[in-house]
């Protein structure tokens, strides 16, 4: 569980971060909860508390980064929306 935290914390950081194709912030959004999840189920093992901690911190920042990505991107075109009509 741990690893699979860190792992999607990595891919839902640089998805979320731009990486990924354009508009494509609410997949690392997701990615972004199933991280914190993992890493939450993962630091019930000592051995492995850490690497589930940094995998959940990851899954965080990037679920808050996608958030604000998509909510800026919807906010976009809508300034562009009502500038059309």
């Amino acid at each position: 569980m741990a690893t699979a935290s860190l792992v999607l914390g990595i891919i839902s950081l640089l998805i979320s971060l731009g990486f990924g194709a354009a508009g494509m912030g609410w997949i690392g959004s997701i990615c972004g909860i199933v991280g914190i999840i993992l890493g939450a189920l993962g630091r019930k093992d000592p051995e492995k508390r850490g690497m589930a901690t940094a995998g959940r911190v990851m899954s965080i920042i990037a679920l808050s980064w996608g958030v604000i990505a998509t909510i800026a991107c919807v906010a976009c075109f809508a300034g562009l929306a009502s500038v059309v009509r």
